[in-house]
């Protein structure tokens, strides 16, 4: 099926963009995207990763999409839909991760940018190059790309329209780490599952916090802290992780996100 499809290979929820040849941004694309996500909503995974099928990530939106628009009002309600998918995985709790093999671009990096963390190989290129057609990102990239390497680096990408390899955008502090191409389909599941394997119930803290800080800064972040951190004493995972550690040392725990 030509969509968004959905996987589960042990913890981990696979999410695969396949809409050949370019993985345009369509209406029919967006429908699956969140059918996928309605899944992982009613059924969480201990982790998520992003990937796409075929040679690139993605070329961008389907221009005639733009095109069918004709008014400010039209436009907006579009633009409020395409939002959604951004917001709706940045606002998962366990740990998402996004795996470039190649060129992404415009919506697909936006979704890049929501998830926790991008992984790239050394031959992806990245852009947000709506300028092209005399417009703006709409879902989110350009303050999210800001929080992560500054507004005036930010502005560059968008401004320009420029596209940027990994290597550039990981000194920018946007891509987590780089690998070779040979085995990065291999890598990028067994990073996720790292992350699956580990205490998702503290994961799904910390990024509570990390939003706390977003939204107000350390005051407003360091006000939820202990309360935060004092609510994992209910979980088994902190229980099993202490004991573990006292009886057996580090690194040796079995968490099973409860």
């Amino acid at each position: 099926m030509v969509g968004v499809v959905l996987e589960r290979i042990g913890g981990v929820a696979v999410l695969t963009i396949d809409n050949p040849p370019l993985n345009l941004y369509t209406v029919e694309l967006h429908e699956s995207f969140a059918v996928a996500l309605d899944e992982l909503e009613a059924r969480p995974a201990r982790a998520v990763l992003v990937r796409a099928a075929g040679d690139i990530v993605s070329g961008g939106v389907d221009v005639a999409l733009f095109a069918a628009q004709r008014s400010v009002v039209e436009a907006k309600a579009l633009f409020d839909v395409m939002v959604e998918l951004p917001e709706r995985i940045a606002a998962l709790e366990c740990p998402t991760v996004f795996a470039a093999h190649g060129l992404c671009l415009t919506w697909a990096f936006e979704v890049a940018l929501a998830c926790d963390l991008l992984l790239a190989v050394e031959e992806s290129r990245f852009g947000l190059v709506e300028s092209v057609i005399g417009l703006t990102p709409t879902m989110g990239g350009t303050q999210r790309l800001a929080a992560r390497a500054g507004v005036a680096r930010a502005k560059e990408m968008v401004l320009t329209g420029d596209k940027y390899d990994a290597d550039t955008l990981h000194a920018w502090n946007v891509v987590n780490e780089v690998f070779p191409e040979a085995g990065f389909a291999d890598a990028a599941l067994s990073y996720t599952t790292l992350l699956a394997d580990g205490p998702t119930r503290a994961h799904a803290a910390t990024k509570s916090l990390l939003r706390h800080f977003e939204a107000g800064g350390i005051p407003q972040a360091t006000a939820h802290t202990t309360a935060t951190a004092a609510a994992l004493y209910d979980t088994a995972d902190l229980q099993e992780g202490v004991r573990s550690f006292l009886a057996d040392g580090p690194g040796r725990a079995t968490f099973t996100g409860h």
